[in-house]
């Protein structure tokens, strides 16, 4: 079992994932398939977007677990 808040394990798995994703999008961004700057910006965009939504998703999830928990269900 995890031991630790629900916070801080989840800071920890998801800036960790995030180096590893880092890595594989400066090998994207250095491989030339991002040809024009609206394609940088549309890519740096949905990257930036979709990892925020990722971990603003978790915290959704503890509150409506916390919820679930505090109602008996």
């Amino acid at each position: 079992m995890l031991v630790g808040n629900f916070k801080g394990l989840w800071n920890r798995a998801v800036f960790s994932v995030g180096l590893g994703w880092l890595v594989l999008v400066s090998l994207i961004w250095q491989s030339g398939q991002l040809e024009t700057a609206t394609d940088r910006a549309v890519f740096a965009a949905v990257l930036f977007a979709g990892f925020l939504v990722t971990y603003l998703f978790g915290f959704f999830l503890e509150a409506r677990h916390n919820k679930r928990k505090v109602s008996g269900r």
